[in-house]
């Protein structure tokens, strides 16, 4: 990789000079992201790849002509086969019966392609980028933004994706360059018209994608520091300073570091645009609302009704329409269609979002206003953490504006009570399966199936006019066992379509026979399944059973790799049964290698799992065999992580296996990617034969629960794994299951509730003589201690947990037992030892190439330094550690490790650079960690302002610690008051 410091790439035109005027064909043509060739609304066949290289290599040639070796060149190199004119000739002619001879041309004994400009999205790209260009250097720098998101819009992926050969790896590399040439320029305009805090998120994806790009890590500077974030910024320098010394050995180019030399002298000049002050961001303009279909059918009185309200909302109270019915009814499906028509009505935008509220788990009414504070604008560092604190800023930053909110599939009216806008203008409509009743000044709506006419009209639009003609009085007759609800009557229609070679009679006769359906067609979960029979009953019998076990998981969605442990098939055997359900449209494939159903599908294919079909114990081992897959799994990715901890040899055996991976970082990405999955498997797996698996499951993932990104979830399932333990009476999962929440109440700073736990885990595994938490329990009694103050107990609780550690041969145990009795030395005063101690500690985790409890040695070792003095070497340690701290996603860590240079800086009396690690640390740590160590990091926050001499922020900073502490009864609270006296007294 190299630095980004010479020319600017251009890319050329396209199109020949000599062509002339083109028939238009109706065909578009697609190569910023996969080649396709498009007529109309139809894809149309591409063939091979090495078919897909030719089109690739006429259509970059702008019309002019190729010859049969500059093709065979460019599909392959110096090396072609034998056979490769004619290959080219094959995949010429088959091309040409594709597209046509008219757009594909043989000339001089060569091939060109005979489209106009506007059918190739490279060439409408090009157009808006030169038009851009052009408004630009007019002044216009709104339209010229307009133009360039216009152009990026049409990239779709990876220019050329998947196409082989040396034409198409040149032409992709150069795709790219330009593409980022244009986003640099296009946010290089976002700066130029104030929308800094806009950019900064975009900016920071691209740098991480593009680290030794230094022209972003300038716009990232300049929109940090805009934002009045002047510390990030700075942080944007030195690492990218680190980075191009240790990448290339170079250092920054002068335009970065005299960049950074503005920052530091705080220049006012750089805080606007150079050639006129920063006008006004333009308000943020959300566009969330899904497509409507385009055969929507019948609904007209409910469409006039809703419509009118909405036209009307202007000017009064906000306006709510609530919508109920069965499921399928055609909720989702009236409310997009009637937002899409009045959006007219609503200039500054629309939310939507599916609140999920059918499933088992609805959305968080605090993770939607944050998504919706996003999407209006909002920084993440302005969004507060309680619900109530966003649902005020919603509302504040609504005022005003004319927005119109979708909120589908709700729970019920609690759930969306925080998310309506309350704001005249303003409009909310939502959809349920309930009646909202207790939605106070709610227009009720009761959605109820389609009228035999309207249902007839919307089976008549999917199969086609010319099918029904004939056998209208059976299209009748299908639409009526479908009980005219809309999910039902698509579902069949698509079949139909799909099938030519069925007559509408075949499908009446089939949905004719009772025993391939429910014998009624009733209101509720009843009339949905009917639908999903159709789909169902078509099934071979290996299919029908993937499809009910499958339903049984929780989670969004299912890895492949999991769906083939819980069928107990190979993969190959797996995937293809998933994809022919995927096929059916009774499962969706989310991405790659992952499948999902529709809620309403799901809770259908349970019911049928939980018939007659499925014996409970086929149920029970389906389940079994995914809780195992993912404990071995699991287990796999700890004992890579922290190599030669016996924490793995206390698990739980498993009768199935799970994955192996070649290095940490594919076993950390399958943890985090699983994250919602698993600790879902554990909250299912209560029964008294699975609840040890699952408990031990947690002790295997405990990455998600240290990590922050997944804490609230990893606590949940403590919770649960704790109360079915102590339900079933089985002491050695209860006392696993409080281990595991004591540790979760540390992490978050929860040290009362934390210590209690660990002494009732004590309790309850010394009742059964189980050694894991025994161990555990007492290393982290030993930590707590040190935070509260209660040296003297935490040097024996540590103690313990060292001998139970070396009577299990858990070398890493002992080590991160070593390593806490260092901090407890240094809170003690006996500097020496602590040094001695947490180096005992890296020395045993360095002799496994245990990197991740490494770091932690080192930041205990980073603070004993800091103690004696040794500055540089204490630096060295702890950025050590937050190197590992950052690859392994430990968040936590890598905020405390961050407060902790702060203090190194402080000792120092480097008091910018403190403050900057603060910051950082204050941003890393948002939402984890706890009150007491946020408290811990504006103390230190507060002392390196003061030492740049800006008292009244420091002051700040200390009273908000000072409250945090007084809050928690914590000894820290002294300090602060000490450190706010003078102010006092003055």
């Amino acid at each position: 990789m190299g630095r980004d410091d010479g020319p600017r790439v251009r890319v050329p035109e396209q199109r020949s000079p000599e062509q002339g005027p083109v028939e238009d064909t109706g065909l578009h043509f697609c190569v910023l992201g996969p080649v396709r060739a498009r007529r109309g609304g139809e894809t149309l066949p591409s063939g091979s790849p090495q078919q897909r290289a030719l089109l690739t290599a006429l259509l970059l040639r702008g019309g002019r002509t190729a010859t049969a070796a500059e093709l065979i060149d460019a599909i392959w190199g110096e090396d072609p086969p034998s056979q490769a004119l004619a290959a080219v000739r094959t995949y010429a002619s088959r091309l040409r019966k594709t597209l046509g001879p008219l757009t594909l041309a043989s000339d001089s004994g060569g091939y060109a392609m005979r489209i106009g400009p506007e059918a190739l999205d490279l060439s409408v790209a090009q157009d808006r980028a030169a038009e851009a260009e052009k408004a630009r250097a007019s002044g216009d720098r709104g339209r010229a933004r307009t133009l360039l998101n216009e152009a990026l819009a049409l990239w779709d992926g990876e220019a050329l994706a998947s196409v082989p050969g040396p034409y198409a790896d040149y032409q992709r590399n150069r795709l790219e360059e330009w593409r980022l040439q244009l986003t640099e320029t296009r946010l290089d305009l976002d700066l130029e018209v104030g929308c800094h805090a806009e950019a900064v998120s975009e900016l920071t994806a691209l740098t991480a994608a593009h680290p030794l790009r230094e022209r972003l890590r300038e716009l990232l500077m300049v929109a940090l520091y805009r934002s009045g974030r002047q510390a990030e910024a700075l942080a944007v320098y030195a690492d990218t300073r680190r980075l191009l010394s240790e990448e290339l050995g170079v250092d920054p180019r002068p335009e970065l570091s005299a960049l950074q030399q503005r920052i530091l002298r705080a220049d006012e000049e750089l805080a606007r645009p150079a050639d006129e002050p920063a006008p006004a961001a333009a308000p943020v303009r959300p566009a969330q609302l899904p497509a409507t279909v385009p055969d929507f059918t019948g609904r007209a009185a409910f469409v006039r009704e809703l419509g009118d309200r909405l036209a009307t909302a202007e000017g009064s109270v906000m306006a709510v329409s609530a919508l109920a019915g069965i499921g399928g009814v055609g909720k989702t499906t009236l409310a997009v269609h009637v937002a899409h028509q009045a959006r007219r009505h609503f200039p500054d935008g629309q939310l939507y979002v599916d609140l999920q509220g059918a499933g088992a788990r609805a959305a968080e009414p605090e993770t939607v206003l944050g998504a919706f504070l996003r999407a209006l604008g909002t920084a993440d560092s302005a969004i507060p953490d309680s619900l109530d604190e966003r649902a005020a800023l919603y509302r504040s930053t609504l005022d005003g504006r004319r927005i119109l909110v979708l909120l589908d599939n709700a729970h019920d009216a609690a759930q969306i009570r925080p998310l309506l806008p309350g704001t005249a203008g303003c409009a909310a409509l939502v959809t349920s399966r309930v009646r909202m009743v207790d939605l106070a000044g709610a227009h009720l709506v009761d959605l109820d199936v389609m009228s035999p006419e309207e249902a007839l009209q919307l089976f008549t639009r999917i199969v086609g006019q010319e099918r029904i003609n004939s056998e209208r009085e059976a299209a009748l007759d299908v639409v009526a066992a479908c009980g005219f609800l809309p999910l039902a009557i698509r579902i069949a229609a698509s079949r139909l379509a799909a099938r030519r070679t069925w007559t509408v009679s075949v499908l009446a006769a089939k949905l004719a026979d009772e025993r391939r359906r429910l014998d009624e067609l009733q209101a509720g979960d009843l009339a949905v399944k009917a639908t999903f029979e159709l789909g169902y009953g078509q099934l071979e019998p290996a299919q029908a059973r993937a499809f009910r076990l499958l339903g049984l998981a929780d989670g969004p969605d299912i890895s492949l790799a999991a769906a083939a442990a819980l069928l107990d098939l190979e993969t190959h055997t797996a995937e293809d049964l998933l994809e022919a359900l995927v096929d059916t449209s009774l499962v969706e494939s989310a991405a790659p290698g992952r499948y999902r159903y529709h809620d309403l599908v799901r809770l259908y294919a349970r019911s049928c799992a939980e018939r007659d079909e499925e014996a409970p114990e086929e149920r029970e081992s389906a389940l079994s065999r995914l809780l195992d897959f993912y404990l071995a799994t699991a287990a796999g990715v700890y004992a890579l992580e922290r190599p030669g901890d016996r924490l793995v040899d206390h698990l739980e055996p498993t009768e199935h296996a799970g994955l192996s991976f070649a290095n940490r970082h594919a076993a950390l990405d399958w943890l985090y990617a699983e994250a919602t999955n698993l600790l879902a498997c554990v909250c299912q797996a209560s029964p008294p034969a699975t609840l040890r698996r699952a408990v031990d499951l947690l002790y295997a993932a405990l990455d998600l629960g240290e990590s922050g990104a997944n804490s609230k979830q990893y606590e949940a399932a403590a919770l649960a794994v704790r109360e079915a333990s102590h339900d079933c009476g089985d002491p050695r999962a209860e006392g696993r299951a409080v281990m595991s929440l004591a540790n979760v109440h540390q992490l978050a700073g929860r040290f009362d509730h934390a210590d209690r736990e660990a002494e009732e885990a004590m309790r309850l595994a010394n009742t059964v003589e189980d050694l894991l938490p025994v161990c555990w329990a007492a290393n982290a009694r030993g930590i707590i201690a040190l935070y509260q103050n209660r040296h003297a107990d935490g040097e024996a609780f540590l103690t313990q947990a060292i001998e139970a550690f070396r009577s299990d041969g858990n070398r890493p145990g002992e080590a991160s037992a070593l390593c806490n009795l260092s901090r407890i030395h240094l809170a003690t005063g006996r500097t020496a030892s602590a040094i001695t101690l947490a180096r005992s500690g890296i020395e045993i985790y360095d002799s496994l190439g245990h990197a991740l409890r490494g770091a932690n040695g080192r930041y205990a070792l980073g603070l004993a330094l800091t103690q004696n003095m040794n500055l540089s070497a204490a630096t060295d340690q702890l950025n050590e550690a937050l190197t590992v701290f950052r690859d392994s996603r430990q968040r936590l860590w890598e905020g405390m490790t961050l407060f902790r240079l702060a203090e190194v800086d402080l000792a120092a009396g480097h008091f910018a650079q403190a403050a900057q690690y603060s910051e950082l640390a204050l941003t890393v740590l948002r939402g984890i960690g706890g009150e007491w160590r946020r408290g811990n990091v504006l103390t230190a926050l507060g002392r390196a302002l003061d030492g740049i001499g800006q008292t009244g922020r420091a002051q700040v900073c200390w009273h908000e610690a000072l409250g945090i502490y007084q809050e928690l009864g914590s000894q820290e609270a002294q300090v602060v008051r000490t450190l706010l006296a003078p102010a006092t007294a003055t």
